[in-house]
């Protein structure tokens, strides 16, 4: 029996060694070869030479038009879904159909969702190319994994708490804006840090609608080449490896730099609501 749980323990050890170690050797690789290329003037001034030389200044606004986009139209969508699903109906054909829909988006490739935009947004709707509908093209895809997180997470608080307000003569809607949200918020968090940092790390489906301008947008509407878009086309027309490796640093930091500051926020805010609850 200890044998067992010897083994057991050894395995799962290992298994998040080499999850830490891939994570470590990806990382390390880019940045080693990136690091070097990025200062002040790379940051801040814009592309020459289609990107082989200059900085990624416009990327790197289209990349927070896209986060601020895609941010706007998901959660909204994504926790109201969750709410109405594991708050407001019991009707089961409701609740596995949008479980059946939200399953098959969350499955889409990311190109297919890229084609979509640029079939449907860009030409049928006439909406044109744009930072926007790239936006609206990836808030698509980062509803599922919201609405997926936040549901699991209201299923996980304890009825008592629920059942605590509707005795004291909450309504629903009391109920749910003074306790289960503020109890759900770090499993909210955690599910929009996922869908928006994969989101916004995707090239496929934003290159058929962004526009891939190398100008400043100047709004939401103007088109742009969010990071890894630039960083596709840097690497695969061969313009630029080093500018490419220092174009995938950048948004590496962005990534880890979102998931830290989340996590940081949710634990102090798991503290908090603790701390509240006891």
């Amino acid at each position: 029996m200890k044998l067992k749980q010897n083994l057991t323990k050894s395995l799962f050890a290992s298994s998040a060694a080499f999850t830490l170690l891939a994570l470590g050797i990806v990382t390390g690789f880019i940045v080693v070869n990136g690091i070097h290329v990025i200062d002040w003037e790379f940051l801040f001034s814009l592309p020459k030479d289609s990107g082989s030389d200059g900085g990624i200044f416009p990327m790197i606004l289209s990349t927070v038009y896209l986060i601020l986009i895609t941010g706007a139209i998901s959660i909204p969508v994504g926790v109201g879904s969750a709410v109405y699903i594991s708050q407001y109906t019991s009707n089961e054909k409701i609740i596995n159909l949008v479980r059946f829909i939200s399953q098959v988006l969350s499955s889409v490739p990311s190109i297919v969702f890229g084609l979509f935009g640029l079939a449907f947004l860009v030409f049928f709707l006439k909406m044109g190319w744009s930072i926007f509908v790239a936006g609206i093209v990836l808030s698509l895809m980062a509803i599922p994994t919201i609405f997926q997180v936040s549901e699991v997470t209201f299923q996980t608080i304890p009825e008592i708490y629920k059942e605590g307000c509707y005795a004291m003569g909450a309504s629903k809607w009391q109920t749910i804006t003074t306790v289960l949200l503020p109890i759900a918020i770090p499993g909210i968090l955690t599910g929009i840090i996922l869908a928006i940092t994969r989101a916004i790390s995707e090239a496929a489906a934003v290159m058929y609608v962004v526009g891939s301008s190398l100008d400043i947008p100047i709004s939401i509407f103007d088109t742009g080449r969010p990071l890894p878009l630039h960083l596709y086309v840097l690497a695969s027309e061969g313009i630029s490896m080093s500018n490419a490796y220092g174009t995938a640093t950048v948004l590496i930091i962005i990534v880890l730099s979102i998931t830290l500051i989340s996590n940081i926020t949710v634990n102090h805010y798991q503290k908090r609501i603790m701390g509240c609850l006891n």
